[in-house]
Order: C-alpha cells, then structure tokens, then sequence
C-alpha cells in the first residue's frame, strides 16, 4: 500500500462528502486508502460514508476522543508507506499525492510536507508555513504582529523548508509519523500540528512546504469559532510552553499570562450577512434546478476573466469541471471581494461553501 489518507470527522457530513470525492478523484492512480475516523458524530456522516463510499475505510468512536487520539487511531489501522492527514472541510486536486510524493522521493531526510491553503474565498491561509513559536515571536503574535510567527522567508507559491506545518493537510512517511510517536494525546484540539512539527524537527528531520499545490481548507466547519475553541486553543498553546520550554520559567509565565489576557480580551470578527443577489453557474445541466431551489435566475457564466458584479455568487459544478480547476478559480476570481462561491459535488444534490472562519458553512440541498 503506497498512501493512507486519514481523516478524522465531526459532525460535518457534506464537507466530507465533498473532501472524500476530491481524495478519490486525487487517488485515482495510486494503490492508496482512505480511513474516516469519526468521533461519534450526532449528524449522518457516518451513514452518508456507507452507503454512498463502500471502499472508505470507517472507524466510528463512541466517544468524541479529540484530533490527536482520533487521527492516531486512523493511523493504527492504516497500512500505506505514506500517510497524509487531511482536515474533512478540505478539497484537494487531482494531482496533489502524484506531485508530492514524488517530491519526497526526489529529497532525503524530509519530515513533513505541507502545500499552499487557501480558504472559502480563495484567501492564502498564512498559517499554511509556520516558524517555531518562541516565546517572543509567540508573544508579539499575541499582540498582532505576526511577522516573526510566519514564515515569510518563503512566498506563498514557493517550495523550501519551513518549520511548522498546518494539521489540515499533513504529507509524511510512516516511519516519520511512527519514530516520533504520533500526535501527542495531551492535545484534545488544537496545537497538535505545531507540537508534531517540532518534535520532527527535533528528531533531525526537515519538514517542506510546496507552494506550487493548492487545497481549499474552508476553515470554520470543524469547528465552531467560539469561546470553547478560544478557550482550547489557548490552552493547547500552554501545553506547548510547558513541554518544550518549561526551563524559561519566566517567559513561560509571561506567555500564560498573556494568552489569558488575549482570551479575555479577543474581538469576534462581524459577519457581513448582506443578501446575495445573483447567482452564477459554470454549467447548464443543475441550472433548473437550481433556479427552482433558489428562486431566482441562475446565469451562466463561462468566462470569469470578464467584470463580475458586486454580491454575486459564483457555483461551481464538479460535474463538468476538475478539483484542481475549481481551486485555481477560488484563488484567480478573489480579486472581487464581494463575490462568493460555493461547490456542486460531483453526482450531488447540494451545493455548499464557507465564507467565514468563524461560523459554519452554507449547505443548499436541492
């Protein structure tokens, strides 16, 4: 078995479906398998997973066991030479296992391989490449300048060594993942990718990020942008102090105390809840029933080089189009900041898409 592509999944049944379609079309000329682990979802997913995806490997929690324990189960059952963790609210291209693994076989002593993120607006995630979190890099993050936090020796496009990488999309060897332990179980969420980078790093390993690949992490529908996941993740990053620089007593104590005065004093972002007015489809064949679902005209449009107008949406339909020529759409049409796109799935009857971090994304059914 060459690749086993884990994903650990929570209540996000469409989001998988989607990821899951885009992995099978992405593993398509590889001897590979896919593991769901789902950590006792209350929604369908794990229903949607056997009847619609019977080669889908499914592991059901009876207990929501947290990203670290969870993806370390995936792991336990797989048997690939390589493993990739993948976020279920994740589209990926057609290319991307193909490309990277022969990237690695191309570099000695690689840790881990990460790729370019971009979120539900075709934005670049930053946290995409990551340096180690000192404390002072970690401190003026803190206070919002996160200059020293990401890595901006690297453009987003290009390809060289980073050293931490984002738990959404994460590419390694199996020994790698099996030397250094697995994810540390201490996590519940959140921090599990900065912990695992680094102890890689500190095992002697290098750990890349490749710029020239895309995946769209919608970012949000995992998990829920509130005071609990406020709360976790700067936990989590108290757990990183204490385990890897508990000897600086004093800047583990100015770190705690300045995570419990961001958390106390963080803004939640204003969403902009403005009606979409119009709809555009870069096939005909939903366009009925789309137009019946919604109410409205549904135009088609072919040529997104040409002027789009302010509040549209732009849906675009698997059908007919590649994963990866959906992502390079994301990213080319940003530019108009007040234009939105959502996702028809291959042989799907919904449409779906995210604009926000921090709230969970819209489905359509239809």
């Amino acid at each position: 078995m060459k690749l086993s592509v884990i994903i650990l999944n929570y209540n996000v049944h469409y989001f998988l479906e989607l990821c899951l379609k885009s992995v099978i079309a992405a593993i398509k000329n590889l001897e590979a398998e896919i593991i769901v682990v789902d950590n006792n979802s209350e929604d369908s997913s794990c229903e949607m997973i056997r009847e619609n995806f019977p080669d889908v490997i499914l592991i059901e929690n009876n207990e929501n066991f947290g990203f670290s324990k969870g993806n370390n189960i995936g792991f336990a059952r797989s048997k690939g030479e390589y493993v990739c963790i993948l976020n279920p609210d994740t589209v990926v291209p057609e290319d991307i296992f193909e490309l990277l693994l022969e990237f690695i076989n191309n570099q000695t002593n690689v840790g881990i391989v990460g790729c370019k993120l971009i979120n539900g607006k075709g934005d670049f995630l930053p946290e995409s490449k990551r340096n180690i979190p000192f404390v002072k890099a970690a401190l003026k993050k803190l206070i919002g300048n996160s200059k020293d936090y990401y890595a901006g020796h690297l453009d987003e496009n290009e390809i060289g060594k980073v050293d931490i990488l984002v738990g959404a999309f994460m590419l390694m060897k199996r020994e790698v993942f099996q030397e250094i332990g697995g994810f540390d179980e201490d996590y519940f969420m959140y921090g599990e990718d900065i912990d695992l980078s680094y102890k890689v790093l500190k095992a002697g390993y290098d750990n890349y990020y490749y710029g020239s690949s895309k995946v769209i992490h919608f970012k949000g529908e995992s998990t829920l942008r509130d005071t609990l996941y406020a709360k976790r993740f700067y936990g989590a990053m108290q757990i990183f102090y204490k385990k890897h620089f508990k000897k600086n007593i004093l800047y583990s104590f100015l770190v705690g105390l300045g995570i419990k005065v961001v958390y106390l004093f963080r803004k939640m972002p204003v969403v902009n809840n403005k009606s979409i007015e119009r709809y555009y489809l870069i096939s005909d064949k939903m366009n009925q029933k789309l137009e019946k679902y919604l109410n409205k005209q549904v135009l088609l449009k072919f040529n997104l080089t040409e002027q789009i107008p302010n509040d549209t949406e732009i849906i675009f339909d698997a059908n007919v189009l590649a994963y990866k020529e959906i992502i390079t759409l994301f990213e080319e049409t940003k530019k108009n900041k007040r234009v939105t796109f959502k996702i028809l799935p291959k042989d799907s009857k919904f449409i779906i898409g995210s604009d926000n971090a921090i709230y969970r994304g819209e489905i359509l059914r239809f």
